[in-house]
């Protein structure tokens, strides 16, 4: 996006890459970029993902021997998984699928409504008895089947996810084929790693990046970031769309190719940057950050309520009643203890009793009897032994009865 303001140009690049030959002859707009370049522009905003990886990205249509492979090699149904918003790659299990004579089934809200959105605008090209509704499923052979559905990065409510879990109407089954067509976002290792061992489980055959050239990223690499750098010859540089060791190198890219260190800047969200007189420099910042959906509500759950879940799911909670004389801070009888799901029994609690009423005594004598530091006071004793006895840290709730 090349934006002229009144203050100035700014050029924002979003997800971008350079295919030299796009599955859909789209070249790159090269000529733009340097127009934009000849008219000055003010500060430069990219894509940072790939700038620790050199050379070039490698292109789209070498992936389709490795895709129409897949399906030479599959004995019964396929099951592919990308990104909803992948329309080239969906082209292209869609191509494999006709060339073997495969029907398709869209599975997963975000697919089949982005599916229906490209084949009305004409970006995706299905023959006209290809696809079939995921009902017809069961009564069609395994071998003439093919299922493209959402869930590439482990996302847990996704179809993939929900197939692995034995959670979905689509059972896997032994021998079937699953094709993971994307890139590892960072951070969901885990989840992926999670999925592909549930899909296995059931007797599945997984193909992914890691044994086999079924995608390449969307994301320009370091060449291509060079020469974006190079046509548009910005005044400023402001590396986006990565983590820090990303934005650092892209940023470092921007220095070799002359834009001066003390107009690169590196900013997180929130930050304001500001351009004047054809300078960028950051000059303040805004509240900027998660915003917690919890059923209806919006934004109402804070972190400290988020800790707190967090602390009961993991370590449960104790509460502590106690009663104690109002005037003198005295202890009432011994102090009632319950617990769920922090792991001790009840007849640990007599040891943690004896130790409360030791430390409200020591209390009283010392004539402290305000409720907030006595509260404070059986906390720290509870806590203390808990972590002492179980090495735990569940929530302890502290209740003063005065009477």
């Amino acid at each position: 996006m090349g934006i002229r303001t009144p203050g100035g140009t700014v050029l924002h690049t979003g997800d971008f890459k350079m295919d030299q030959l796009p599955l859909d002859s789209r070249l790159t707009d090269l000529a733009g970029f340097a127009r934009f370049g000849d008219e000055g522009v003010d500060i430069l905003l990219s894509d940072s993902t790939n700038a620790e990886q050199p050379g070039f990205v490698v292109n789209e249509r070498n992936l389709t021997e490795a895709i129409d492979k897949v399906f030479r090699q599959a004995k019964k149904r396929i099951v592919v998984a990308c990104f909803a918003s992948h329309v080239h790659r969906v082209q292209q299990v869609i191509d494999s699928a006709t060339a073997h004579g495969r029907k398709i089934a869209f599975v997963g809200r975000s697919m089949v409504r982005n599916m229906n959105i490209a084949r009305d605008l004409g970006y995706l090209s299905i023959p006209g008895d290809t696809i079939v509704d995921v009902k017809q499923l069961d009564k069609m052979p395994a071998d003439e089947v093919v299922l493209i559905c959402t869930g590439s990065q482990g996302e847990p409510m996704a179809a993939l996810s929900r197939m692995a879990n034995r959670d979905h109407q689509i059972r896997i089954e032994e021998g079937d084929t699953i094709l993971l067509a994307s890139s590892l976002i960072p951070g969901n290792e885990n989840s992926v790693n999670r999925v592909i061992n549930g899909l296995t489980r059931w007797g599945a055959k997984v193909v992914h990046k890691g044994n086999a050239l079924v995608h390449v990223s969307g994301h320009a690499s370091a060449g291509e970031l060079l020469y974006v750098l190079n046509m548009v010859r910005p005044r400023n540089f402001m590396p986006v769309h990565g983590e820090w060791r990303h934005m650092r190198a892209h940023a470092d890219l921007a220095k070799l190719t002359g834009v001066p260190s003390d107009r690169v800047v590196i900013a997180e969200d929130g930050v304001v940057v500001d351009v004047y007189k054809n300078r960028a420099k950051i000059v303040g910042a805004v509240q900027a950050g998660y915003v917690y959906v919890d059923g209806s509500s919006v934004g109402d759950v804070t972190d400290a309520a988020l800790k707190d879940r967090r602390i009961l799911g993991e370590e449960g909670f104790i509460s502590v009643v106690v009663a104690v004389d109002s005037n003198s801070g005295k202890i009432l009888g011994d102090p009632e203890i319950h617990t769920r799901g922090a792991g001790m029994g009840a007849a640990a609690y007599d040891d943690v009793i004896d130790k409360i009423q030791d430390a409200l005594d020591k209390a009283a004598a010392d004539g402290v009897n305000d409720p907030h530091q006595l509260r404070q006071l059986i906390r720290r004793s509870t806590g203390r032994w808990v972590n002492e006895t179980y090495r735990r840290r569940p929530m302890i709730i502290p209740v003063l009865v005065e009477v």
